[in-house]
């Protein structure tokens, strides 16, 4: 009877600590709710003033299989979009000759050459320095894009209509997401997402100031940032050893005291960012921590057990303890059930959180599988994943040995 009364008030204490931290999650989704998406600029907007001009910065390594669709629509944006630079830092699948091709077709595109890649930069940031290195002057709006974003017509148009009507630095964009017909990684990706919804609460949040700076969202895929501004953080180059440099960015920014924009980018873009569930297991745990320089322990430590606790535990505690019920009344044991009430409540509570995060994220895709439904059963692997990540170093990608780096005057 001890050792049941003794598990019974450690069920009791992990289930203080989920009622703690699903406060918090509840808290952070009631405060993100309602953001508008972006929306299509009005017909009858002003046309682009000089005020207005736009660079845009595309950092690309063997990117052939992927590019076609970006560069088609870059080339469909309006006049606003004065250049578009394509930095490659040492491609050999014929992205340059892609690249060229297309440059045929419009001036506005141009080629970098920004190989070899340092040893000791992020790949992307590397790509990212080089072409704002390379920007002529009279470009206000610098706008970074990844090669497996897919703008519609009108995308920088909008960019700019929202950012200047919200009076921001910088605007970045939850983008649609397409995932091909695979359903493992239809059961796996959405879990992945989830864990930034749980960990930061909705898209749609303006921040600004030092009180916003751990609790900022941003994505490196489609970001707007003033050149001003960027010039006063000296450009890319700090983000040189983040594994997140998206967001190490937005808290440099907010640290600041810039106004920065998190929304959703509606119709207006969408992303194919891995094709195979392997793809996104491997590549995108590895900057999914948002663990920088910016993060102390606790901060990090905090968000996964949040995720774990909050998101993947539920489900197989509620199905635990939904056995451990129903045994202990047929058998009637000398257990006390009555203290497993508040834990079964919880939990199936807890799960149909869950649930309604799932229904509640469905328009982040553009046209889920089947398997898009099943996703919370991945919920606790991709969270073990996620510490382990977080707490390495060193980590592949496309072959580069990328390092975590240390802060200027502080280390991770």
């Amino acid at each position: 009877m001890g050792h049941r009364l003794l598990g019974a008030c450690w069920l009791s204490v992990l289930a203080g600590g989920q009622l703690a931290l699903a406060w918090r999650v509840l808290g952070r989704w009631l405060r993100t709710a309602g953001g508008r998406e972006l929306q299509p600029a009005r017909p009858d907007r002003p046309g682009p003033g000089e005020e207005n001009r736009v660079a845009i910065l595309l950092p690309v390594l063997n990117e052939r299989e992927r590019l076609a669709p970006c560069l088609d629509g870059l080339l469909a944006q309006g006049p606003e979009v004065g250049l578009i630079l394509v930095i490659d830092g040492g491609s050999t699948d014929g992205t340059r000759e892609l690249v060229c091709s297309y440059a045929e077709r419009d001036r506005r595109l141009r080629l970098l050459d920004a190989s070899p890649i340092a040893s000791d930069w992020n790949g992307k940031v590397w790509g990212l320095e080089a072409g704002w290195r390379a920007l002529p002057p009279d470009f206000p709006w610098v706008l970074t894009i990844d090669a497996d974003v897919r703008p519609r017509p009108g995308l920088v148009t909008a960019l700019l209509a929202r950012a200047q009507g919200e009076r921001v630095a910088a605007l970045s964009l939850a983008t649609q997401q397409e995932l091909p017909a695979a359903p493992l990684l239809g059961l796996l990706h959405p879990a992945l997402l989830t864990t930034l919804v749980y960990r930061y609460g909705m898209p749609g949040s303006l921040y600004e100031g030092p009180a916003d700076e751990l609790r900022v969202q941003a994505n490196g895929q489609c970001f707007l940032i003033k050149r001003e501004v960027l010039a006063a953080c000296g450009g890319f180059a700090p983000l040189r050893h983040s594994l997140c440099e998206d967001i190490t960015l937005a808290r440099l920014l907010v640290r600041a005291g810039q106004r920065v924009a998190f929304v959703e980018s509606g119709a207006l873009a969408s992303v194919e960012m891995y094709r195979t569930a392997r793809e996104a297991w491997q590549n995108w745990t590895r900057s999914l921590p948002l663990h920088d320089y910016f993060s102390p322990a606790w901060h990090t430590a905090l968000g996964w057990l949040e995720v774990l606790l909050v998101q993947a535990l539920p489900l197989p505690l509620l199905t635990i303890l939904s056995s451990l019920f129903a045994a202990g009344r047929r058998q009637r044991r000398q257990v006390p059930i009555w203290l497993l009430w508040p834990a079964l409540g919880l939990n199936a509570g807890l799960v149909m959180l869950r649930l309604g995060a799932l229904v509640g994220m469905r328009r982040a895709y553009c046209r889920p599988p089947w398997t898009y439904w099943l996703s919370p059963l991945c919920d606790l692997a991709v969270t073990l994943q996620l510490g382990r990540q977080a707490l390495r170093r060193r980590h592949r990608w496309r072959g580069r040995l990328i390092t975590r780096g240390n802060a200027p005057g502080g280390t991770l």
